[in-house]
């Protein structure tokens, strides 16, 4: 479908993200907050993380992704079961898609606050129990899109015909753009995407309604009525730093405990029992 006849994404919600002390080694808050689960669909929660390594201990996860970025520091990852594991450093992003059951850990590099964004993908009923994977999407490895003054990195789904390899069990798109003052970009996406902006720096227009926001604000794009593909304009009125997450909802029961996310309260027991008889990596 040519550009002019695409629908133009609004801005409907800016929010500020406040993050608060959790302990003297981690700040955190949410981008997205947990509980909002048809208006966030196939997204469960994002938070932004500054910690030290004992900020988390190993832990579990059952029926989602998690989508790490490193936006400073470095991160060593590692799953308890296998053995796996590598050292994420700033622009890397860690796919990992616990399926079935992960016991893992992210630690950030002796003496080095990490400052992450974490995003929780929701997995459809049909892949809750699929084999775990870990997809290390190293920035330099990632397929970049260049406009004038804009440099676009697709660490998932397009932007406009660069294309991601990374696969996915729910369509998504992950984007970071970093633009020089005064550039202007258009990021396609399939019209019934959900999706929000993070500034991690500066400021910009945004959206076909023009909303200007700034560093540390979260941007809600509104929701097409109509199929087929969507666009979503952003201009920097100073050097900008930003991502963009947006997905196909799934528009399944959501019933999300600790760290597990399936269909029903029964699914998340079983979970539990598993994990406390040692039988959870047992799939």
């Amino acid at each position: 479908m040519k550009s002019e006849n695409n629908l133009k994404r609004d801005i409907v919600e800016v929010k500020d993200v406040k993050l608060q002390r959790y302990s003297p080694i981690h700040t955190a808050g949410p981008v997205i907050e947990p509980g909002n689960w048809k208006e966030s669909d196939p997204f469960l929660l994002l938070m932004e993380d500054k910690f030290q390594k004992g900020s988390f201990d190993i832990h579990p996860h059952r029926g989602i992704e998690t989508v790490t970025f490193v936006i400073d520091g470095t991160i060593e990852h590692y799953d308890s079961h296998t053995g796996d594991g590598g050292i994420l450093g700033p622009g890397d992003v860690q796919w990992m898609t616990a399926g079935s059951g992960v016991v893992h850990n992210e630690v950030p590099s002796e003496g080095v606050t990490a400052h992450s964004l974490q995003l929780w993908v929701n997995l459809p009923r049909s892949e809750k129990m699929t084999t775990p994977r870990y997809q290390n999407l190293m920035a330099k490895d990632m397929p970049v899109r260049k406009e004038d003054g804009a440099l676009i990195r697709v660490f998932s789904g397009s932007s406009k015909d660069v294309i991601s390899t990374t696969k996915n069990h729910v369509p998504v798109t992950m984007v970071e753009m970093v633009l020089e003052p005064g550039a202007s970009v258009t990021q396609n996406l399939p019209g019934s995407y959900n999706g929000i902006i993070y500034l991690i720096e500066g400021s910009g227009i945004f959206g076909n309604n023009e909303v200007r926001a700034s560093r540390g604000q979260v941007l809600w794009l509104g929701v097409c009525k109509e199929s087929g593909e969507s666009e979503v304009d952003i201009t920097a009125t100073e050097p900008l730093r930003l991502v963009l997450y947006a997905g196909e909802p799934l528009m399944e029961p959501v019933v999300a405990r600790g760290p597990f996310v399936m269909n029903t309260e029964e699914e998340i027991d079983q979970a539990y029992l598993e994990y406390r008889q040692g039988t959870f990596l047992k799939h």
